[in-house]
């Protein structure tokens, strides 16, 4: 092994010799990797196409004991250090330059205790990988909308998705995690051990240490009702002002976005491929009495373009995009809570809702319902009022492409923002200052800044949406 140049937290240049990466390698039970390795730019690789870091070295930890050794190395020599799941970061937040990278894709250890619906999954796993052992005995935890997302990045943001106006946030499901933190020790956090770690961990991103497992309650959830409708984005303003009135006050087994967008190829039908469109995506659980009166109140304010209405196990919802949004493109994306959607902020809305590309789109996301039977201060999360988490996703499969998704989604931010709550999930973010996280976070900010000085004084845990440790 050669000897490998890295940069220290202070942005020193050292050099590791063959010898210490010798030692190191053999003290684990996974792979190391560094840029000689044959393996190492499909190492880097992550979701968005976009991200092109290039760090030191990637851990790819096999067990805790890689955790708990990784943590220690990359300390003692002071290495910038990123902590990589499934890789959907917007900004690329599971790399580095010229640091070292944790990557737990290989920790995908499952266990389903049905008697107590729970589950117990690794930090390495998938949304997929989870519904999938779940959904074999008829049951399902809050995860989000495409399935090859990793359990950690999506839960330790909040998580939420086509489950959520019935059974919260994917925090809310939360029971336990087991952490490594900055000193190399492990450490449970609940409601009973560690609870202040417990409640900073939901909802606070990946600032307090290296999560290897969750544990969640899981809910009697086996099929759902699924049904993309969509109407000519002419249509949009009607349909818009429809659904900010029906949404609300919606049964909770009712879950819709609504969304703009074009419709790309196949499952849909040739003659509406490229037609610009505005939609809903419906989720509704067959425990309520009567989906098809639900559907046909949409159908009603204007008869749809489009429709595919069918009874599927939960896991092919799921996954219904992967194929769409496969890995590799270039993402570039923004976001903002919304409390309500005022005839403004539809008329803005309606500027922007030609997308630039085939795969651009905006989404509303339902965070309501259950979300709101819970106060702002139990967890992390601060924003437990508003109705919606809106994404403005530019997307596109070319290069060449990524000024034009750039401006479109920061356009239609800028226009819109003014009428949001004026923060942001911390999953649809980019890099975009303290001040955006500040904003996240609002009251719950400085109880978080007082537990990462606890857990994390150094701020080892730093490549993240970053919250530095309170001074005192």
């Amino acid at each position: 092994m050669e000897e490998i140049q890295v940069q220290t937290l202070e942005k020193r240049d050292i050099t590791l010799t063959p010898e210490t990466l010798e030692d190191f390698k053999g003290r684990i039970r996974g792979q190391l990797i560094t840029p000689d390795s044959d393996t190492y730019n499909d190492a880097r690789s992550i979701y968005n196409g976009m991200i092109n870091k290039k760090p030191s070295m990637i851990v790819r930890c096999a067990n805790v004991g890689d955790v708990v050794r990784s943590v220690n190395f990359a300390r003692d020599n002071n290495l910038l250090t990123a902590i990589l799941g499934g890789g959907h970061n917007g900004p690329g937040l599971g790399l580095c330059d010229d640091g070292i990278v944790l990557d737990l894709s290989l920790m995908k250890g499952i266990r389903v205790d049905q008697e107590e619906r729970t589950v117990v999954a690794e930090s390495g796993c998938t949304w997929g990988d989870v519904d999938r052992a779940t959904n074999v005995f008829g049951l399902a935890t809050v995860s989000g909308v495409i399935s090859t997302t990793g359990i950690a990045g999506l839960t330790l943001g909040g998580g939420h998705g086509y489950l959520t106006r019935k059974y919260g946030l994917t925090i809310d499901n939360l029971i336990e995690a087991d952490v490594v933190l900055a000193d190399g020790s492990l450490v449970r956090a609940s409601a009973s051990e560690n609870e202040d770690l417990f409640w900073a961990l939901r909802g606070g991103g990946g600032n307090f240490g290296v999560v290897t497992a969750f544990k969640y309650q899981l809910h009697p959830v086996d099929t759902v009702i699924a049904s993309p409708m969509f109407w000519p984005v002419e249509k949009a303003e009607k349909m818009m002002r429809w659904y900010r009135e029906f949404l609300p006050g919606a049964h909770e087994d009712i879950y819709a976005f609504f969304l703009t967008a074009e419709v790309p190829g196949a499952p849909f039908p040739p003659e509406l491929h490229g037609r610009k469109v505005c939609g809903v995506l419906w989720c509704i659980l067959p425990t309520h009495p009567d989906s098809e009166s639900v559907l046909q109140l949409a159908r009603e304010v204007e008869e749809p373009l489009f429709e595919l209405v069918d009874e599927m196990p939960y896991p092919d919802l799921q996954s219904m995009f992967d194929d769409l949004y496969e890995p590799g493109l270039q993402w570039y994306w923004k976001g903002d809570f919304v409390r309500q959607l005022s005839d403004e902020a539809i008329d803005k809305h309606l500027e922007y809702a030609s997308v630039p590309t085939t795969l651009s789109t905006m989404h509303l996301y339902p965070v309501n319902g259950v979300v709101h039977k819970t106060d702002s201060e139990d967890t992390a999360w601060n924003y437990r009022d508003v109705n919606w988490s809106m994404v403005i996703a530019g997307i596109a499969d070319d290069p060449g492409e990524n000024d034009k998704i750039i401006k479109w989604a920061r356009g239609l931010w800028n226009a819109i923002h003014p009428y949001t709550a004026g923060a942001s999930y911390v999953n649809f973010m980019m890099e975009e200052g303290d001040e955006r996280i500040k904003a996240t976070y609002g009251d719950n900010f400085d109880r978080l800044r007082g537990i990462k000085a606890k857990y994390d004084p150094d701020n080892f845990f730093r490549v993240n949406q970053n919250i530095k440790p309170s001074e005192n």
